[in-house]
Formats: C-alpha cells, sequence, structure tokens
C-alpha cells in the first residue's frame, strides 16, 4: 500500500469532527434524550438520523464541503439539526444575529461570499432582500412542514429531508477544516468574520466540559440565542459532547424559563446577568420548584455583588460560574469556579483547561502581577483567522499570542480581572456593540457636531449604549430626535438607551477622546 493511502486511512481513524462527536454520542446513549422542543422530543439515535437525512438532503442537492451557508431563526429544533448537518458535510455555518438590519446581513453576505440561506419562514423574505443579485443556490425552510406561499422559491427542509436513508454521511474532512464563521463588531464599524475550525470547537467543548463540571446527567435548558458563540459553543456543543438532555426555547422568557425548569426538572442553566436578574424580579421565582438546579453559569458582564448574593440565598442547591472569553477563542478562555465567587468577586477566574493566558504591554512583553495590561492567549481554542482579512489576522496574533483587546490585570493567586477594553466596544445585554458604528451614524444626524459612544452600568443591560454629543451651534437637538434617527438606522441593540448633550468632549493632548472620563462623568445617567 503506498505511503499516502496509509496516511488516508490513518486520518480517518484519527478524525475528530463535530459530525463525528454526534455519531459518538449517539453510540453511547442511543435511547438516551438528546433535544426537547415544543411538543418533540428526540433520543440521541433519532437525532443523529434526521441529522444523516438532512445532510443527505443537501448533498443532494449540490452543496459541498467549503459552501458557505447562512443560518437564520430563533432557536429551534432545526437550527440544532442543520447545525450538525452541515458540519457532517462539510459545509460552513454562519449563524446570523437576528436582531440585524438588512444592510448588516448584507454585507455578512456578500463578504463571506455566501451560496446557501437557511431560514425559518419568519426571516425568510429577510433574507430574500438581503441576498437580491447574489448567487444563492440553496434556500430551506427550517421548521416548516410544508412549502409556504409566498416563498415557493423555498424548500421546506422536513420536505427536503423526506425518502432520504440515515446512513451515516462519512464526508472527507479533517479536523482544522473549517466549521463555522460567526460574526463579531471590534473597533471597526464592520464586523469581521472569524473562522473556527472543528478542532478550536472540540478544544473549546473539551475546557467547558472539564472547567464547567458539566455530565451527561445534565439537564439543560438552552434559552440565550444558538446563533451566539455562548449559547451555541459553550452549552450546546459540549452537552452533545457529553450525551446531556437538553430543552430549547425559542428565546430568553423569564416565565417560560422558571416553568421549564420546574417541569423538566433542569439541572443546568445559562444566562447573562441582565437574564438572572429578570428571573429573580419575576413573581413566579417564588413559586416555582427550581430544586433541581444545581450548575448555574453567567457570562458577557460582571455579575452584581448583591445580585449574586441573592441567587445563592435564595437558590440554595445550585453553585455558580463565571465564564469569561470571546468569539475569537470559541469562546471560552477562563473560569472563575464556584467556590471562588464571593472570593474574588468581578475576577474572571483562571485559563481554562486548554488555555494559556498572560498579561503584557504594549509591546508583547509579561508584565509583572498587578500590573494592568492586554490579555492575550494561546490555545487549540483559537481561530483560524479573520475571513478574508489576512492583516487583521496577522495583527491579532503578532508575537504569537492571540491579543483579546480587553485590558487586564492578574493577581499573586493567577485570577484574571478585566478592567477596560482596548477595543472600543460595549457588551450591552450579552451583545457586542461598536461604539465606532454607532458614532458614525449619529454624525449622519444633523445638528450633531461631536459624539461619543460609551458604555455606562445598568442594573438591566448591565452596560447601557449611551450617546455625549456636542450640539452645533444653535441646532435644537433633543434625546428623542437621536434614539428616533438611531432606531430608524441601526439594529435595535445597538440604539442608544440614553443621550446627553455637553458643551465639549474631554480629549488627551493628542485629541484623543477620553472615554473613560466620560464613563465616570455619566456613570449614573442611568439612576435619574
Amino acid at each position: 500500500m503506498k505511503v499516502e493511502d496509509v496516511q488516508i486511512l490513518l486520518n480517518r481513524a484519527r478524525r475528530n469532527t463535530l459530525g463525528d462527536i454526534l455519531l459518538r454520542t449517539r453510540e453511547r446513549y442511543p435511547g438516551k434524550e438528546a433535544i426537547k422542543y415544543k411538543n418533540k422530543r428526540l433520543t440521541y439515535a433519532q437525532l443523529d438520523d434526521v441529522v444523516n437525512q438532512t445532510a443527505r438532503a443537501f448533498l443532494a442537492d449540490g452543496m459541498k464541503k467549503g459552501d458557505m451557508i447562512a443560518v437564520i431563526s430563533k432557536n429551534s429544533l432545526d437550527f440544532v439539526i442543520v447545525n450538525f448537518a452541515l458540519a457532517r458535510i462539510g459545509a460552513v455555518m454562519i449563524p446570523l444575529n437576528y436582531m440585524l438590519t438588512v444592510a448588516d446581513i448584507q454585507y455578512i453576505l456578500t463578504h463571506a461570499e455566501v451560496v446557501g440561506l437557511i431560514a425559518s419562514e419568519e426571516y425568510a423574505p429577510v433574507l430574500d432582500r438581503a441576498s437580491l443579485g447574489m448567487p444563492i443556490r440553496h434556500r430551506y425552510l427550517m421548521e416548516a412542514d410544508k412549502n409556504v406561499e409566498g416563498l415557493d422559491h423555498w424548500v421546506a427542509l422536513s420536505k427536503a429531508r423526506e425518502g432520504e436513508t440515515t446512513d451515516f454521511v462519512d464526508a472527507d474532512l479533517d479536523d482544522d477544516d473549517l466549521a463555522h464563521v460567526l460574526y463579531t463588531s471590534g473597533t471597526e464599524s464592520r464586523p469581521k468574520g472569524v473562522m473556527l475550525s472543528h478542532k478550536s470547537l472540540i478544544s473549546e467543548y473539551v475546557s467547558c466540559i472539564v472547567d464547567g463540571h458539566m455530565a451527561a446527567g445534565d439537564v439543560l435548558v438552552h434559552a440565550l440565542p444558538l446563533y451566539h458563540s455562548a449559547q451555541l459553543h459553550v452549552f450546546l456543543g459540549p452537552s452533545i459532547y457529553v450525551g446531556a438532555s437538553g430543552i430549547i426555547l425559542e428565546g430568553a422568557d423569564p416565565a417560560n424559563i422558571l416553568k421549564t425548569i420546574e417541569e423538566e426538572k433542569a439541572t443546568q442553566l445559562f444566562a447573562p446577568p441582565t437574564v438572572w436578574i429578570a428571573l429573580l424580579r419575576h413573581p413566579d421565582f417564588d413559586r416555582r420548584n427550581l430544586r433541581a438546579l444545581e450548575k448555574c453559569y453567567y457570562g458577557a458582564a460582571i455579575m452584581p455583588r448583591e445580585i449574586l448574593k441573592e441567587l445563592a440565598e435564595r437558590l440554595p442547591n445550585a453553585k455558580f460560574w463565571n465564564f469569561y472569553g470571546q468569539t475569537e477563542v470559541a469562546p471560552l478562555a477562563t473560569a472563575l469556579q464556584p467556590e471562588d465567587q464571593l472570593r474574588k468577586l468581578g475576577s474572571a477566574g483562571l485559563p481554562t483547561l486548554n488555555v494559556q493566558t498572560k498579561i503584557v504591554d504594549d509591546d508583547g512583553n509579561e508584565v509583572p502581577r498587578g500590573v494592568v495590561g492586554e490579555i492575550v492567549h494561546r490555545t487549540p481554542h483559537t481561530m483560524l483567522g479573520y475571513l478574508h482579512d489576512p492583516e487583521k489576522t496577522a495583527e491579532a496574533f503578532r508575537g504569537g499570542w492571540f491579543h483579546s483587546g480587553d485590558l487586564g490585570v492578574m493577581d499573586e493567586d493567577g485570577y484574571i480581572t478585566v478592567v477596560d477594553r482596548k477595543k472600543d466596544m460595549i457588551k450591552t445585554g450579552g451583545v457586542n456593540v461598536s461604539s465606532r458604528e454607532v458614532e458614525e451614524m449619529i454624525y449622519k444626524l444633523s445638528g450633531v457636531s461631536e459624539v461619543a459612544v460609551i458604555g455606562i452600568p445598568d442594573a438591566y443591560w448591565i452596560e447601557a449604549v449611551t450617546a455625549v454629543i456636542v450640539p452645533k451651534q444653535g441646532a435644537d437637538l433633543t434625546e428623542k430626535d437621536v434614539i428616533d434617527f438611531c432606531k430608524a438606522k441601526l439594529s435595535s441593540f445597538k440604539v442608544p438607551k440614553y443621550v446627553a448633550f455637553t458643551n465639549e468632549l474631554p480629549k488627551n493632548p493628542s485629541g484623543k477622546v477620553l472615554k473613560r472620563e466620560l464613563r465616570e462623568q455619566y456613570k449614573a445617567l442611568s439612576e435619574k
């Protein structure tokens, strides 16, 4: 046998892709419940079967390895099936935030050179408008029992897979083949496409499982959007890997989350602090039996001390974890364990199993403990790079470390605390918003001389998008004018929650706006 042929056999025997982990779990737990969505319950054998049928339908339609496929819907069973079916044939999934405007989506579809669209009925017309003039070869409707009037050019996914066999689809794939492209906002007004391979994701799943104490006996509630890397890759993916059971909810409605925890005896829940606060304040919190809930996770923002203490008192059987990271590391980097929640309050914790982290200065030199610097990582979690952007990729990986853009400090025990963002980005309700993008839009409003967009502390949003504006002389601008203008031009989560007017913006000698001073000056704006 030729050396090349032996290598092919070796590569296949050693392969570990997203499609492979589902197959292995199916073989371990064929009759165990994998996913519940509304009135549907699928065992691991049934989930694997329908994934194979869906993958075969895609192949029959001419879809192939490397094809860029955009997916948009609220949480659903078909979202989970599509995720694994695309992975199984080697197509690349691009999950889209369903709150984006048509213009935002159009940019992503064009930039990624998308050739296929998969959407729920609600969002299919949006994709039609965004993809106008593009060479789209595949259009599938999720959660549709039949083709829909007015969307005749879309094929119901359920119909497409009818009659397809359930035989395993064994495509020619490699661990470092591209699996997902996730678009994330940075300091630029345009999002960047983060390329994650099968290896990146599965390495991160292992860190999640070990540092999050995840196990086959877990029963998860998937309530946060699956288009986001947190719910998709910190919870859904790892739960499938270990063979846990998941309940898919369309959204993070507090009443429905609490009801589901009680009825399904859920043991695990992830939510950003904003959602945990909404749960605590809901009248059903004390009326529901939540005793089964044992593992609780939060991220995207620091949990306020009083909220954490209240959660501990009202959920005495539960332990809490703080997960920190970003999409470029798939997205977990560090974890704060339950025993450290109050002892190291506000900390992002220690690097997870497959991550090496340090704090460096502007020249890439490691700084002493207690000194603020940039947080950098080395890990197999990291992305392959930014799609079609080698320059930004090289900048992000300078010195052989991934540069997070976050400023942090490491204490004597090795625990990391994030103190600021080098990347001028706001995390509002767990979603990234580029301040520059909002600023550029506000500058289009007549009467604006200067504007700085910042994030300020907020009881609900944790960090609220806030615009500080210097009006042009004689201009008669109001807060309503600014918000209404932004609502018409921007996705809803990017619209400022607060607007303040001032005579001048604080600047350093080189003319750079001092946003730290603005954050300090306007930090109490949300309390008025």
